[in-house]
């Protein structure tokens, strides 16, 4: 390293965003400086690196942006990024610009990009961001909390409404090949039923479920959907409403809004805790590794352990649904 040269830090957001990108980045800027190191933020996500949109984060630059949902430094899909020769020019992109090492906050498919510029000799360090929480390798990901909470707050609205009206209302969530969301806030909301890509159940399954509720005497029923269940939404109640079941279903697609708002006080502590981890573990050397929640501590897993696994809801927690709709 150059005579005075500062260790410089590149941050970058990519793929979906999800609440407690912000105090993430937040707190690897002021991590760095408190170790006397640079960082330059990545505008737009990978596609950004590749076309060398980087600008100096101070600690003043980051103020004010804690209880800020998205990312202030935006996000994007890179198709380009995926091939070696995008993945050279990104790499590049960031020796013309002095950078040293990079930390990479996304979902699964952000995690593999980093893992290809580790791969490449880059030193990199991953946090993993995703709603879905299907990122291997830690208890939760930063922006899941929030995603259920904004989850619950919609069902125990629709739930009065229901209730009302003697109505069964079937509630898509996000989620895509994990149903992680879709089965705690089952739980926490009280569904009758929840339908997840881990678990099959038949159209049939669950109209005896919803018209059974109906005859024990209940006021309404609520069936939460993980958008990759297989079941489409609004086909499921179009057959619900042929077979009759008691109940006059509605549908209610919560969609991008669960990417939305104030990241909870759980998702700013966990991205703080996971943003200075990384800062820590790049002066220290390490590389191709990212920081998760295992327990109560926060710890490195290889990238090529993360990548390599897929996480799904835990099945105890869906039993816990059918236990509790009662």
């Amino acid at each position: 390293m150059e005579m005075n040269k500062l260790f410089t830090i590149g941050v970058l957001t990519s793929g979906g965003d999800s609440p407690g990108m912000n105090p993430a980045i937040r707190a690897v800027v002021r991590a760095a400086h408190t170790n006397n190191a640079d960082v330059l933020g990545v505008v737009d996500g990978y596609e950004g690196l590749l076309n060398g949109e980087f600008r100096h984060l101070g600690v003043r630059d980051v103020g004010g942006i804690l209880q800020r949902g998205g990312t202030i430094l935006q996000t994007s899909r890179s198709p380009r990024f995926m091939e070696a020769k995008g993945q050279r020019e990104a790499i590049r992109r960031m020796n013309e610009a002095g950078m040293d090492a990079l930390i990479v906050i996304g979902g699964e498919g952000s995690l593999k990009g980093a893992y290809a510029l580790h791969q490449q000799g880059v030193k990199v360090i991953g946090l993993p961001g995703s709603i879905d929480n299907d990122v291997w390798g830690t208890d939760i990901s930063i922006g899941t909390d929030t995603a259920m909470n904004t989850i619950m707050d919609a069902v125990d609205k629709l739930r009065d409404t229901a209730s009302s009206h003697r109505r069964a209302f079937l509630i898509e969530t996000m989620g895509r090949n994990c149903g992680y969301l879709a089965a705690m806030t089952g739980i926490v909301c009280g569904a009758e039923i929840i339908l997840i890509p881990e678990v099959h159940v038949t159209v049939e399954e669950v109209g005896k479920i919803i018209e059974d509720a109906y005859t024990r005497g209940k006021t309404h029923a609520i069936i939460i959907n993980a958008e990759g269940s297989g079941h489409n939404t609004t086909e499921l109640a179009n057959a619900l409403e042929a077979m009759d079941v008691g109940f006059t279903t509605r549908v209610t697609i919560l969609g991008h809004i669960q990417r939305g708002g104030s990241p909870t006080a759980y998702d700013r502590l966990l991205a703080c805790r996971m943003g200075v981890k990384a800062v820590e573990g790049l002066l220290e050397g390490k590389s191709g590794v990212m920081t998760g929640l295992k327990g109560q501590d926060i710890e490195y897993t290889p990238l090529e352990d993360v990548i390599s696994n897929k996480r799904t809801a835990n099945l105890e927690y869906y039993q816990m649904t059918r236990v509790l709709a009662r």
